[in-house]
This record gives C-alpha cells, structure tokens and sequence, in this order.
C-alpha cells in the first residue's frame, strides 16, 4: 500500500478529470470500496504552480509510486478547458 501525502503518477486516463497517465497527484487519504470491489485512494491534483485544482477518486490499481529514473513534465489543460 501507498503512503499518504506522497506523490503518485497515475496509470491511465481520466478522461472525465481531463488527467492523463503519468500525471502527478497527490495521495490524500485511502477508502474502501462502498460494496466490496477494488477499495481507492483520494488524490488533490494540484497544476504546475501548486493551486489544487481538483479532487478525485480512483482505484487503488490506476496509481503507481513514483521512481527516481522518472522526470515530471507539464501539458496544458487549455486544449480542453480549465478544471
């Protein structure tokens, strides 16, 4: 299991939050699931200047730990809109 309040890229699209794979989040809190399916982790998405701009809810399998031969990267969220 991941900590809280570390840094976590995720796994695929979220095409409903506009967040791609390899998109750094947040991990704020971890909960279970409502009828016994996969349970998920809470994340803040925050943008490049570090303002949260969203709050979102995936599975626990959509997130990975960040590795040190990795580099963060930024996109705009402009193509699609502001969050």
């Amino acid at each position: 299991m991941l900590e809280l309040y570390q840094r976590i890229a995720l796994r695929r699209d979220l095409p409903e939050h506009r967040l791609k794979a390899g998109d750094v989040a947040m991990l704020v809190d971890c909960v279970p699931h409502p009828t016994g399916g996969e349970d998920g982790y809470v994340l803040e998405i925050f943008n490049a200047l570090g303002e949260s701009i969203d709050v979102v809810i995936v599975p626990m399998s959509d997130v990975k730990a960040l590795q040190s031969d990795e580099v963060m990267t930024v996109r705009s969220l402009s193509q699609t809109g502001s969050l």
